[in-house]
């Protein structure tokens, strides 16, 4: 009798106390200067010396992908100039002369981190690696990442070429909302076809394959920047992207990094077009009609923290038809600790026609 009374005290307990989830304790990284960031958000959920300016090595690549998928024609070919072969360093080793498409140049310096085939892509896009590096700055800007500065595509040591963790990192959101970058770079390996054969690329990312969800981006390796890695992983539809610069162990700062932000964070999200609610139509051939939301609304909290998070749902008590599809009926709003975070406008499903009315022959 006093087992039961014990089993059904604690019970009750648990009904009446809910258990909080406690969250994990940030990781200690090696790494010199890193960062966690939530893809959907934008939301900083780790920073270590974020933006502190540092030498990025090979990680500049992203910026010469993102310039080479939005300014060039892929499928348009490039021939190798005697310059871009000379490159010194990693290289899918070009020859003078030789010719490939575009996007399989991107492949060699997102997957093999060829540093002969970022000239030649700056060289076919811009005419000089001086150009291209302007061109990579003013993009840079436009991201928002203001604290960053490039002087070749390539990320080889050079006077003036740094960046920050937190400009990586917001650079990189950009960059795998474009479907094609976001397969590159979760691709381990690939040939690709040249005017004097095929090539075989190996992804120099080790954390593809062996830590869960992994699905990019770029590592990078030089005296003078050490060990760095931007990495991304998705789980259950959520993203994450961890930046380590100057790493003694990048793949285990990455995959702490993640595990922090994976386990110890909660991501309330609304997909763009989920319906949220119904809305009574006045007058129209439906009584009722759906409110989606316009754009994704979300906001990550810590998990210890769920219950100060708070969404609201306004709709229209009413709209008269006819309605037309994408007619705003409302607002959904995300607030944390009382403060909004998130919001979009709610607007309906489908369009819904007036209703039909007979008119009696003697109204006529």
């Amino acid at each position: 009798m006093n087992l039961w009374r014990k089993v059904l005290t604690v019970f009750f307990l648990c009904i009446t106390f809910p258990l909080q989830v406690k969250a994990q304790e940030a990781p200690w990284v090696s790494a010199a200067a890193a960062i966690l960031l939530e893809a959907s958000t934008g939301q900083v959920l780790y920073a270590k010396n974020a933006h502190q300016e540092r030498p990025p090595a090979s990680t500049t690549k992203i910026v010469t992908a993102i310039l080479g998928l939005e300014l060039g024609r892929l499928d348009g070919y490039v021939k190798v100039s005697k310059y871009a072969a000379s490159t010194p360093g990693a290289s899918i080793d070009l020859v003078p002369g030789v010719v490939l498409r575009l996007e399989d140049l991107l492949k060699g310096a997102l997957l093999s981190s060829g540093n002969d085939a970022t000239v030649a892509i700056a060289e076919h896009l811009a005419g000089s690696e001086e150009t291209f590096a302007w061109l990579m700055n003013r993009k840079a800007v436009l991201l928002g990442a203001f604290r960053s500065r490039f002087v070749n595509p390539n990320g080889l040591p050079a006077e003036g070429h740094y960046v920050t963790a937190y400009d990586l990192a917001v650079i990189t959101r950009y960059a795998l909302a474009h479907p094609l970058f976001s397969q590159m770079v979760k691709t381990r390996q690939a040939e690709i076809m040249a005017s004097d054969g095929p090539r075989y690329l190996y992804n120099t990312n080790r954390l593809l394959g062996s830590y869960p969800g992994a699905d990019g981006v770029k590592t990078g390796t030089t005296n003078a920047a050490g060990q760095c890695l931007v990495a991304s992983a998705t789980r259950n539809g959520r993203q994450l992207i961890a930046v380590v610069l100057r790493s003694d162990d990048r793949y285990e700062d990455a995959s702490n990094l993640l595990d922090y932000g994976f386990n110890s964070f909660y991501l309330e999200k609304v997909r763009e077009g989920q319906r949220v609610g119904t809305v009574y139509v006045r007058n129209g051939q439906k009584q009722e009609i759906g409110a989606v939301a316009s754009r994704e609304v979300a906001w990550a909290v810590p998990k210890d923290k769920i219950s100060q998070l708070e969404k609201r749902v306004i709709l229209y008590p009413r709209v008269k038809a006819p309605v037309q599809k994408g007619q705003v009926v409302g607002r959904i709003v995300l607030l944390y600790q009382g403060k909004e975070v998130s919001s979009a406008d709610l607007v309906a499903e489908e369009g819904v026609p007036a209703e039909r009315r007979l008119i009696p022959f003697w109204k006529w």
